[in-house]
């Protein structure tokens, strides 16, 4: 794969990027090999140029936000990982809150709280970005983004298009949404709406949720949050355990003494150590409750 007129693009136009950037400091798990162009632009437009030019030079490329659903290979991407970190921008206008795919999700339900408004208590302490938050509904404590996402606006790589669609047309359900069916649609923002309501009340729900994490997450160690998709009438997190499976590691990857839905990194974990850990997970759960567990986790390679 040629990237040469790729980065001539990207040189004039002035975008910043690193070639052969190791991905694991990148990702809350920590764990990954070398992406051959890494692409930080500072603008939504430059973000755009950037998607837009890798899909025209027909290389491969993955949109990154906060890393912290994501598994690069130990043998690196050969492609364009292309950050949307700098486009964080969140703004306020009556009781809906606008934000940039790259703004933290934790960061907007900070931003909700200070203004009164309350629906995205559950985001806090979640690590991710607006963008993939949006992409997967991501959710806790009751609470996701169905409930409170009024629209969002993505960049199609086929027609070069913007297009705004409204809550109906993303097609939710549990960690589901029509972007995952669409991968040509990449996400550049959304808007949530909100209500009103006590300063003092949202604080104190927000602080009960972080404290909750706090206990019970094993926050302390990378990792890329919890592995497997709930499944119907069964705690993933319970099955693991009654295994006996707390504590259980292959390499540096263990399945977290604390919660047993999560996988962390003791110290040195591959991408392989994770994945043989995951597959070793899904085989017990199978065999002895018949349930096939379903992975969180999107493995980029």
């Amino acid at each position: 794969m040629d990237f040469t007129e790729y980065i001539k693009k990207l040189t004039d136009r002035g975008i910043a990027f690193s070639e052969n950037e190791p991905m694991s400091r990148h990702v809350t798990f920590r764990i990954g090999g070398e992406a051959m162009v890494f692409v930080m632009p500072e603008t939504l437009e430059d973000f755009t140029f950037a998607v837009k030019s890798a899909y025209e030079e027909k290389i491969n490329f993955f949109v990154l936000g906060k890393g912290s659903n994501v598994l690069f290979a130990d043998g690196g991407y050969e492609g364009a990982v292309i950050s949307a970190e700098k486009l964080n921008k969140i703004t306020v206008q009556d009781n809906k809150i606008t934000c940039l795919a790259g703004a933290s999700f934790t960061a907007v339900s900070h931003v909700a709280r200070d203004y009164g408004l309350s629906g995205l208590e559950f985001a806090n302490g979640i690590p991710g970005s607006v963008g993939g938050a949006v992409y997967m509904n991501a959710g806790a404590y009751g609470g996701e983004v169905s409930q409170v996402l009024k629209e969002s606006t993505y960049f199609d790589t086929e027609t070069g298009e913007t297009v705004t669609i409204g809550l109906f047309e993303h097609n939710y359900s549990y960690r589901k949404s029509s972007y995952i069916e669409n991968k040509n649609r990449i996400i550049l923002s959304a808007v949530f709406s909100l209500t009103p309501g006590d300063k003092a009340e949202i604080k104190e729900k927000m602080d009960l949720y972080m404290l909750s994490r706090k206990t019970k997450q094993p926050l302390e160690y990378p990792s890329a949050g919890s592995v497997f998709k709930r499944c119907q009438g069964h705690y993933t997190g319970q099955m693991i355990e009654e295994l006996g499976l707390k504590g259980y590691s292959v390499g540096g990857a263990q399945i977290s003494e604390k919660h047993a839905g999560f996988i962390i990194n003791k110290g040195g974990a591959t991408a392989r150590d994770v994945e043989q850990l995951i597959d070793f997970i899904k085989e017990r759960v199978k065999e002895a409750y018949g349930v096939e567990l379903e992975c969180e986790v999107i493995a980029v390679k």
